[in-house]
């Protein structure tokens, strides 16, 4: 059984930095197509970060470009989202998510191409 599990997210002050992990079991992100989403009160689930893991080209959301970085810890198979500068925009409940499959050319954006998925973390950030 496949499970998600992220943590990490917290209350901060706009300027400041938080990372999020997100630990998985019954599950290898190597060589995997993955990613961070996040969702606002009212707003639709939106990709923040997504990469395939077996050749780094991480997809990031015009909106974080340049303040966020995806990596993968395949030590201990964590997916991390760094989160720097963080703005009040910035403000949702933070989710991990996978694919099933293994390979894929270009990392998907769209929720719906994913598997698998994390309970959240909220992150607030405030002004």
């Amino acid at each position: 059984q496949v499970r998600l599990v992220e943590s990490g997210g917290s209350s901060v002050q706009a300027g400041g930095s938080l990372r999020l992990s997100c630990a998985a079991s019954g599950y290898s992100f190597s060589g995997r197509c993955v990613g961070w989403f996040r969702q606002a009160p009212g707003k639709e689930r939106e990709a923040v970060a997504t990469t395939f893991t077996g050749l780094p080209r991480p997809v990031y959301a015009d909106s974080v470009k340049g303040r966020f970085t995806i990596t993968l810890n395949n030590t201990d198979n964590t997916l991390y989202l760094q989160m720097n500068s963080l703005q009040s925009e910035d403000t949702a409940m933070y989710y991990c998510a996978a694919v099933s499959g293994y390979w894929c050319e270009i990392p998907p954006t769209s929720p719906a191409n994913y598997d698998y998925w994390g309970q959240g973390t909220q992150v607030t950030v405030s002004s």
